[in-house]
């Protein structure tokens, strides 16, 4: 099989998942201005400072091979081409884990998953208004699939390793049935009761078309962590429902 294009042409590329194997990547997420445009951080650094994020090109070039190996055809990528840093869902991520600001000096393998699917590029301007030419996100089932078999590469591993799934649940601006307004709360409440009654395996049995239709679409990080934490109970820590601001947020412990 064999494509092309024009030097005019414009194509995105958007694998379903891809492992970043990254031996060191510089991020200057203090910076302002961006999808957020951040005017001032809570520590007083300034827009110009660099955090540095240690990779682990050897575990995360082992992930890809055994999830190959088990028939899960990931992408990786050794360097990044298009965003300066880390994508903020995987900085911000390092930055709540180092809220003291005494340094993070764990290796991170970021792993992408395409939740937006055929919304990804709606305002783009190569398919933006035909989604049906966009291609869907991957389905609850192999987000948990996908999860379920990280989990078992992990435990064969030499390797110590925490599991992070990274985002809030439903966003308003995703929730069209609300008109963007709110998140769909009403939906976050049903994933939450199942997510406390240790009934996060019937997640892979949510269809993409509900998780669409919440607004929910990067709630399939946690769909692929409750793959991989299937057989683990969950300790809510922490959950913050709004009509207000622009989604729900939960923090969830899963022991050993």
């Amino acid at each position: 099989m064999a494509s092309g294009s024009s030097a005019r042409s414009w194509t995105p590329s958007s694998p379903p998942f891809c492992v970043y194997a990254y031996d060191e990547v510089e991020c200057r997420p203090y910076r302002s201005g961006g999808p957020f445009n951040r005017t001032k951080n809570i520590w007083g650094r300034p827009d110009d400072a660099v955090v540095r994020v240690r990779g682990h090109r050897e575990a995360a070039t082992h992930l890809v091979g055994q999830l190959l190996d088990r028939d899960v055809d990931v992408a990786y990528a050794f360097k990044p081409h298009h965003h300066p840093g880390l994508a903020h869902a995987f900085i911000n991520t390092v930055l709540y884990l180092d809220y003291d600001q005494q340094g993070f000096d764990y290796p991170v393998i970021p792993f992408h998953v395409n939740c937006y699917g055929s919304d990804l590029l709606r305002n783009a301007r190569d398919g933006g208004d035909h989604p049906s030419r966009i291609p869907p996100s991957p389905s609850p089932r192999r987000c948990f699939d996908v999860g379920r078999a990280v989990s078992d590469v992990i435990e064969a591993s030499p390797w110590r390793a925490a599991v992070i799934g990274s985002s809030s649940w439903s966003h308003a601006f995703l929730t069209k049935k609300h008109n963007g307004l709110y998140p769909d709360v009403q939906s976050d409440h049903d994933r939450l009761d199942e997510l406390r009654s240790g009934r996060h395996t019937e997640w892979r049995t949510i269809t993409r078309e509900a998780i669409v239709d919440a607004g929910q679409h990067e709630f399939l990080n946690w769909v692929c962590l409750a793959g991989a934490m299937a057989n683990r109970k969950a300790e809510v820590l922490a959950y913050a429902e709004t009509y207000v601001m622009n989604s729900d947020k939960t923090t969830v412990l899963f022991r050993l």
